[in-house]
Order: structure tokens, then sequence, then C-alpha cells
């Protein structure tokens, strides 16, 4: 049975306190109900421990102490997991935000990040240098769970997931000890985290490839949702022979108010989201086919980089109420895209939405089992988040959410992308992992044997 931190003895915590130079934070600290707020404003764990980490050594201190004392260990980065895994009930949560640094080798194009850094803050870093890291679309996004789980963003057309661009990281494991891991360290390790999530140790640093990217092309093109069918057959059609350098995710949405012009408030509508990062003197020309679809509404051009990255920034602050559900597609057929019209059509809140972005491009000429991501052959992960800042409209957005998973998930190509899932068994976590996944239970059964570090999309360790 998992020991409660409340019940350890005064001197088991007080050898902790001697060895961490960051903050222990307990349920009765005026600071404990601020510290434990994750992204997801619908998740309300109450941990019996938070450990602020600062440095490799209080991460080191923290797995020590948590698995000699039989604690259920939950790591927090940026703390956007839809599911809440960045948290647990009673146990220790290992807080790596305090890991945070960005150091750029422009010589070299790469860029060492902490382990809990957020997006943003590695962006702020690169683009002065004129480079990027492929990543998500926003930018509190956390740089270990988005990257530990894959990594789809703007950039994956045309330079792969985060995880292709994962050159080595630093990592503390369940004993205790601190490897390396790259393409010619601990290499079993270094395949496993590309896409594994947080099942095998903590990240404390990562090593990325960069690129040149500075000046983009992009920005939203909106429809009506009348016309969902029409948009969303030739978005497939034209996104699978489109050149890498342009990437573009097709929605299902409300416009819910500023920055958006007036007339388009609460009106529902299927979008597209356009990155372009070829040659500037380009792109008007490789927009003309997406003009000439005529959309009612279209705000794209030249941009930096960076705020790509932070258009939805102000819409989505931490702290709404979140339920996810996701899949991966392989076409988007006409009974796909009548129920995507139906439930677009149905969009309960002004923020909730439905969102599918594509994996062709580089991200698709990955092996199927060069990284623990096994979808390389589908088309599309698929999201739907039902998003609310009312605790009151967590059961509408929830049960529409619910609703149009079960109404598309028919059409699915099986599996989904563990960052957009919740805590949904182990049976869906296997289908994520398909083929892939007993090699994973191997890995873990060396390096985890005793699952400690299960709060996550778990894999377990083989027999």
């Amino acid at each position: 049975m998992e020991q409660l931190v409340k019940d350890l003895d005064q001197v088991s915590l007080e050898d902790l306190a001697s060895q961490i130079r960051g903050e222990l934070v307990f349920p009765n600290d005026s600071s404990y109900d601020e510290v434990r707020k994750v992204y997801n404003g619908m998740i309300s764990k109450r941990p019996g421990l938070i450990v602020k980490c600062v440095d490799v050594a209080d991460v080191i201190a923290c797995v020590n102490f948590g698995r000699d004392n039989n604690l259920l260990i939950a790591i927090r980065g940026g703390g956007h997991n839809g599911g809440g895994l960045g948290l647990c009930d009673d146990g220790l949560v290992i807080d790596l935000s305090g890991l945070k640094f960005v150091r750029v080798d422009t010589a070299n194009k790469t860029v060492r990040v902490g382990g809990g850094n957020v997006w943003g803050e590695v962006d702020h870093a690169t683009h002065p240098f004129g480079l990027a890291v492929p990543a998500g679309i926003i930018s509190t996004t956390g740089v270990g769970g988005l990257t530990l789980g894959g990594g789809v963003g703007h950039l994956s057309r045309k330079y792969g997931l985060t995880i292709d661009n994962l050159l080595e990281a630093d990592m503390v494991l369940a004993d205790g000890s601190v490897v390396t891991v790259n393409a010619n360290q601990n290499t079993d390790l270094f395949w496993a985290i590309r896409g594994g999530g947080g099942n095998f140790g903590i990240v404390t640093s990562f090593k990325f490839q960069a690129h040149n990217v500075k000046t983009v092309y992009g920005g939203p093109t909106l429809w009506p949702i009348e016309q969902t069918e029409e948009i969303m057959a030739w978005y497939h059609d034209f996104i699978l022979n489109a050149p890498d350098e342009l990437n573009g995710f097709i929605a299902t949405m409300v416009i819910p108010g500023a920055p958006f012009p007036d007339h388009l408030h609460n009106k529902h509508f299927c979008g597209i989201v356009w990155c372009y990062v070829g040659d500037l003197d380009k792109a008007e020309e490789a927009f003309k086919p997406i003009m000439a679809m005529n959309p009612f509404f279209e705000h794209v051009g030249p941009m930096p980089y960076p705020s790509v990255q932070t258009l939805f920034d102000g819409l989505m602050p931490p702290g709404m109420q979140w339920y996810w559900r996701a899949d991966f597609f392989n076409e988007l057929g006409p009974e796909v895209q009548k129920v995507h019209k139906k439930f677009g059509t149905s969009i309960p809140t002004p923020l909730s939405q439905m969102h599918l972005y594509p994996i062709s491009g580089a991200a698709s000429r990955v092996g199927k089992e060069d990284t623990p991501w096994a979808y390389r052959d589908a088309n599309y992960a698929g999201v739907i988040v039902g998003v609310d800042p009312d605790p009151a409209n967590a059961d509408k957005i929830t049960t529409w959410c619910k609703d149009y998973f079960d109404a598309t998930h028919p059409y699915s190509a099986g599996g989904a992308y563990s960052n957009f899932m919740m805590d949904e068994g182990q049976e869906r976590v296997q289908s994520s992992y398909k083929h892939n996944y007993e090699r994973l239970t191997q890995i873990k059964s060396k390096y985890d044997p005793a699952n400690l570090f299960r709060v996550n999309q778990n894999i377990r360790p083989a027999n």
C-alpha cells in the first residue's frame, strides 16, 4: 500500500529538506493551493508534498526519497497535460519548473533546454538567431511533456515531430542514477523517450536540433460551418500534396471574441490555421489555391515565428475547464465530414473545438519503428476539446466532447496521440503504441522494474 506523505515521520522529512535547495510545499502551507494548480482547471488533485526542484541534485533526492518511502510520484513540467498527470493525490509531486535554461549553439544550430522550460522561453531565445525548434501551437506548453509524447505542431510537415529533432537528453532514473541518452549512449532509452512519455525517468535537460526559421507566412482562414464537408474534402487532397514548407491544421470552432473582428463573434466556422516556412517571395503563390476557396475571413501574412506560436495564448489562459478526446485518422471521407459538420454546428461553448493536425511531409517519412510513435502512416492526429472558464459548464463540454468522439471514432485509425489523451486506461495506451508497445515494456522492465514512474500514460514493465 502506498504510504501517504502525511504519515511520514518528521525525521524523514527533515532529512529530505536538508538535501533540497528548492522549496518543499505541504498542504497546510499558504502557497499550496496556488502551487498545485495545473493548466486544466478541471483537475484538482491534492498531493501530500510538492517539491519545487531547482537543480538535478534536487531531483535525485526526490526520486530516492519517493522510492525509499513507497510514495506515489508524479512529475510536473509545464503542467499542460490534459489528464492532470503532472499531479497525484496524497503522494509526491516532483516539480521541475525551477530547472530552466536555454543555451543556443549557433555554430551547430542546437539548443540545450532545461526540463522545466516552456516553449515560449525556447522561442524567445532562438528567434534572435533566426532559429526554431519544432514544437506545438501554444507557447505556454511545457517542453518536457510535449517532447516526450511526440510533439506535433506548425513545423511538423517541414521538420518532423519534436522527437525527430531530439539529439540528446539527461535523465534521472528510478534508482537515482543520472544518464545521458543519445544515438551513441543508452540507445534503448533514447529510442524509448522519443514518444514513450515519462515512463523511463525524469528528463532534466534536452538537446534539440534547431532550423532556420524566423519569419513565416501564415494565420487563420475561416469558412461558415455549413461548408465543412466541402472544405474538408478539398483540404484532404490539398494538404497531402502540398509542399513540406506549408502546414495547416483544420478545425471546427466558434470565434469567441477579440482579437477577431466583431462580425465573427460567436459564429461557428470550419477553419484552417496555416504556417508556411518557405521563401517569403513565393508565399503568395503558395497560398493561391487556398484563396481560391474564397474564405469568409482570412488574416494571413508574414509574421515572426513566435507570433504564430502565441496566436492562441490569449484565448487559452491557464485555469480553464478542459476535457480531451483524441484519435488518429487516415481519411476524411463523406461520412466523417458529415459528423464534423454536425458537431461543429453544435459546439457548446465558444472555446470548445476540434483540430486535425497533418502527419504528412517530413513527419511521415520517419519509420514506424524508428521511434515509439507508431502512427507515422496516419494522415492526421485529431483532438476534440471541450473548453470553458466556468466549472458550471464542465458537464456540458464533457458530454459534447464524448459524443463527438463516439461519432468519429468508428472512422479512426485506432490509437491516439498520447499528449491529447486523458487518463483513459491501459487498452488505449497500448493501442496508441501499437506494434512498439512490447519493446517499450521490455525497456521499462530494465530501467523501472517497479513502475515507480506510473503517473503518466503508463507503460507497464514486462512480466
